[in-house]
């Protein structure tokens, strides 16, 4: 079996600290695929990884990326329903098929090697079959892994979101551009939060956000979104910032609605941090930590996003070499992107 380009992360402190490889093509066993692997999305977490910061468990020298999509090349003997040359994504956790989260130890690119290589062999029940007319590139199938069921859980993974409600979005990245366009194809009224007022028109123009709101010009962006909503507030909320933002969006989240905890992207000094049980008790509302999705979840966003004919949004992608992996990092730790920055590994 001839050879194959692999990324590790020779050692936690930086993303330049990854290192291009050369290693066997992995065989699979008869419950396995083998995965060519066609495009990769990137997440805060993979920069996480790589810098040191991502506080669950990380393998030793791990092949970075949770996200891929890509082609059956190879199918083991006992797998059913899957061929060769369909198109597949991987799931987050490969032991995750339905339900909650159960651990951080069996997750992509963190404690198990993730996908930031040309070919991986999977357990056949951790992939998901695109179907065959889905008008997707292989990194917009990527970029549904992570980002994409992260959205689908806050939305649809406890209470379902209706149509008619209000769901506010922290920020222009990935998750709430996706989320954006998942909200407004289910019918949802839609706010969305950045400090940028070039960033904000580009997601009001491209995406159909139905309200912006300047954080930077308006720091009382809760009081915003109260007004907006005629006093009653928003019904959902994707919070990234965490412990520096969860007042503000308790503040405006409406009566018993929900507040989906994603991110850790502004943390407040410890003498700083709210009250979280007294104002959400206040607000009879669920504060709830989101951590990606069942492969079930994958499956139903895969057959939204299909059958509403959407196009995850991907603002960049770069080379499958260690110029355009840098790149690609670099551009992540800028934080300047709206949608997801990708690889092709082509």
């Amino acid at each position: 079996m001839p050879n194959q380009t692999v990324f590790r992360l020779q050692s936690r402190g930086s993303h330049h600290n990854i290192k291009q490889h050369s290693e066997p093509i992995p065989t699979i066993d008869s419950h396995e695929v083998l995965l060519k692997i066609r495009g990769l999305a990137l997440n805060y977490r993979d920069l996480a990884v790589a810098n040191g910061t991502y506080p669950f468990p990380v393998k030793a020298q791990v092949i970075p990326c949770s996200d891929a999509a890509g082609e059956i090349v190879q199918v083991g003997s006992q797998v059913s329903g899957l061929k060769v040359g369909d198109r597949v994504v991987a799931s987050f956790d490969g032991t995750n098929l339905y339900g909650p989260q159960k651990d951080w130890d069996h997750a992509y690119g963190g404690p198990v090697d993730g996908f930031l290589r040309q070919f991986a062999a999977l357990p056949a029940t951790s992939t998901t079959k695109v179907p065959d007319e889905a008008k997707l590139s292989f990194m917009q199938m990527a970029a549904l892994v992570c980002t994409g069921v992260t959205a689908w859980n806050a939305f649809y993974g406890n209470i379902p979101l209706k149509p008619g409600q209000t769901v506010l979005f922290q920020g222009t990245g990935g998750i709430s551009a996706t989320g954006l366009l998942l909200a407004k194809a289910a019918g949802a009224r839609t706010i969305i939060t950045s400090s940028s007022d070039d960033k904000l028109a580009l997601v009001q123009e491209k995406y159909g956000a139905d309200h912006v709101i300047n954080y930077k010009t308006t720091p009382d962006w809760a009081a915003e979104a109260m007004c907006l909503t005629g006093g009653e507030g928003v019904d959902y909320i994707l919070e990234n910032g965490g412990s520096g933002t969860i007042k503000q969006s308790i503040d405006c989240i409406k009566m018993g609605g929900s507040i989906a905890v994603i991110g850790f992207l502004s943390a407040a000094k410890q003498e700083d941090m709210p009250d979280v049980a007294g104002l959400a008790l206040a607000k009879g509302c669920i504060v709830r930590g989101i951590t990606v999705g069942s492969k079930q979840l994958l499956e139903e966003l895969v057959r939204f996003v299909v059958n509403r004919e959407l196009q995850p949004p991907v603002e960049n992608t770069f080379g499958f070499d260690a110029e355009g992996i840098r790149a690609a990092f670099d551009h992540i730790q800028s934080g300047g992107h709206i949608g997801k920055i990708c690889i092709s590994v082509d």
